[in-house]
């Protein structure tokens, strides 16, 4: 500890009294530390004061081998920033939220004539109306589904709608207008999409008002097929309308935000409420020090979480926050408007917010049981296979491909939190050695590229990255392809288990192999069994979509792709004069050089591509 404060000592110096975020880092410069100051002299110092140091505190100056310092103008920059850093170096010492991701949003992309609605997540480059954020793609799904039955819009591609000459099926079960073959004018059209932005603004009770008086005028008018249109209309903007919250007061715009902490862990709740109604809601699992209380979790949570989000006018929090007006300040400079932060003590607000709070709080429960039953499942596996201790993490491996082609191999994550999905990774095989369906040879390549790269990036193997258990989808072979890999590279000393399918497949007769022992099975009842199918069923699940992916892509690539010379405009021209990307690829020189924008050295040079 003396070295740690010392170091600390050296470094006030230089620092000065400016606001700025500062970096305590490790012996291996590993940062163990972001915090924020407004006086970064005064803040430092203050961890050269050992009275006054919490365990915690402690030992991380006791860690402390140096540090650094970026200065700002303001203190709010400076917790803009913090949050930032957090993120990026996730410091062993800091309260950090994980799993973080942007949320989807929906979008009327109006940069065509007829505009489509789809879910969009990630930068807001296209032309349009975004809403939301929505708590999970699925949610963005059921108001699609909505969207699509009470005002037909279209959901196609640019390019499929250019391309129909008939109506699609969407059509005929009444999920699209059809613009694109001009079942419905032009003006007609955007009218409904008029009508659905109102409608994803909270403008839906007009807008019910507005199609009961129109199904009234087709019903007395005896056009009773119109009349029928708008009754689906209204019955799906009624079950919109049903899926909200009694309990939600007049808020338009505003995320509610509750934690729970027992047994040193904490939940956030985040409820979002856009145009009045309620969009969804995610649960948050912050990592934090036990002895650190709601009031410390929850404002670096918010700084945080809306480190890549924006921010809506109002959150709405179960607790007194520390620095409310100082993070209420940087929410509204990244926001570049009001932002609001309150803590509700009577009405309508109150009464959500304690929803929201009995949702983490149940949240809460349910995870740390799932902990302690994955917990006893560890155990039963380390017990198995006789593993030092209960394994923090699994690698699953799997391979995917058809008769060779688009072959791909995969790895999951479990440990003793469940499926770490931020740790999946997906091989895309490269060799050009391999014979078509060369299983072995994939995991071979697989295990290279996973565990070169692992002693490059941490040849003291001290890194959390490393596995304590390899669970191979296979049987013998794939078992000695790994280990023949995993002995070359001087890791022997990893646990490998592969687990083959049974007779005619069948779950629960699974062969497993392990080095130097002879096959066996488990017996069908047992819960270890059950959770090596379960992660093993994981590996396949996400092995399988990654190789549709990359198979869909591969179907949607032109033979023009990769034309020495050939934008999107001459590939254009190509396909207009010969009519599809086969016919260019059979073309001579001299028809080559007939289409617009192609001299004769560029036709030679397609010519040589599609003929070497």
């Amino acid at each position: 500890m003396i070295d740690g404060v010392e170091i600390i000592k050296s470094n006030l110096k230089n620092i000065g009294n400016n606001s700025g975020v500062y970096r305590m880092l490790d012996e291996q410069e590993n940062v163990l530390y972001v915090g924020k100051a407004k006086n970064l002299t005064n803040r430092v110092k203050s961890y050269t004061n050992l009275k006054n140091l919490s365990h915690r505190i402690a030992k991380m100056v006791t860690l402390t081998r140096s540090m650094e310092f970026v200065t700002t103008h303001t203190e709010v920059e400076a917790l803009l920033l913090e949050a930032n850093m957090i993120k990026r170096y996730k410091p062993h010492y800091n309260i950090l939220l994980r799993d973080d991701k942007s949320f989807p949003y929906i979008l009327i992309d109006t940069s065509h004539k007829s505009p489509r609605v789809l879910k969009h997540r990630g930068a807001k480059k296209r032309a349009g109306h975004y809403f939301g954020p929505f708590a999970s793609v699925g949610a963005v799904n059921a108001s699609l589904n909505i969207l699509q039955k009470a005002f037909s819009l279209r959901t196609c591609t640019d390019s499929v709608f250019n391309s129909r000459s008939r109506p699609c099926l969407l059509y005929q079960i009444k999920r699209c207008a059809a613009p694109c073959v001009d079942k419905i004018s032009e003006t007609a059209y955007n009218g409904l999409v008029d009508e659905a932005h109102d409608f994803l603004s909270g403008k839906s009770e007009a807008i019910k008002k507005r199609f009961t008086g129109k199904m009234q005028i087709a019903s007395n008018d005896k056009q009773y097929e119109l009349a029928a249109v708008y009754r689906d209309r209204l019955k799906a903007l009624a079950t919109v309308q049903s899926r909200q919250d009694a309990t939600q007061g007049r808020i338009d715009e505003a995320d509610v935000i509750a934690a729970f902490q027992s047994g040193g862990q904490t939940c956030v709740q985040v409820f979002f409420y856009r145009a009045g109604q309620n969009w969804g809601n995610q649960a948050y699992f912050p990592r934090h020090d036990k002895d650190q209380s709601i009031d410390e979790v929850l404002p670096a949570f918010i700084s945080q979480f809306y480190d890549n989000k924006q921010p809506p006018k109002k959150i709405i929090v179960n607790s007194t926050l520390k620095q409310k007006d100082l993070l209420q300040e940087a929410l509204t400079l990244k926001a570049e408007r009001k932002v609001v932060i309150s803590k509700p003590q009577r009405g309508d607000n109150l009464t959500l917010v304690k929803m929201v709070e009995k949702n983490a709080r149940e949240a809460l429960e349910r995870k740390v049981a799932e902990t302690s039953s994955q917990q006893k499942l560890l155990k039963g596996v380390a017990k198995l296979f006789d593993l030092e201790g209960p394994p923090n993490r699994i690698e699953v491996y799997d391979n995917s491909h058809i008769s060779g082609t688009s072959a791909l191999g995969a790895m999951i994550v479990s440990g003793p939190e469940g499926f770490d999905k931020k740790s999946y990774r997906k091989f895309n095989i490269k060799s050009e050695d391999l014979s078509p369906g060369d299983d072995f040879g994939m995991m071979r390549e697989v295990m290279t590229r996973r565990f070169s790269r692992q002693l490059r990036e941490d040849p003291d193997r001290s890194a959390p990255t490393w596995p304590d258990l390899l669970l191979i989808d296979g049987g013998k072979g794939q078992l000695t392809a790994v280990l023949s890999v995993l002995e070359d590279l001087g890791l022997r000393d990893i646990p490998v288990i592969s687990i083959a399918k049974g007779p005619d497949r069948n779950a629960g007769r699974e062969d497993f192999y392990i080095d130097g022992q002879r096959p066996f099975k488990l017996p069908p009842n047992d819960p270890v069994l059950y959770f090596l199918q379960r992660i093993r069923d994981e590996s396949h699940r996400f092995v399988i979509g990654a190789h549709r992916t990359r198979r869909a892509k591969k179907m949607h690539k032109s033979l023009l792709d990769g034309l020495p010379g050939v934008g999107a405009v001459r590939k254009k021209a190509l396909l207009l004069h010969f009519g599809s990307a086969k016919s260019v690829s059979g073309a001579a020189i001299k028809d080559l050089e007939k289409v617009n924008g192609i001299s004769r050295l560029l036709a030679t040079q397609i010519y040589d591509y599609f003929h070497p």
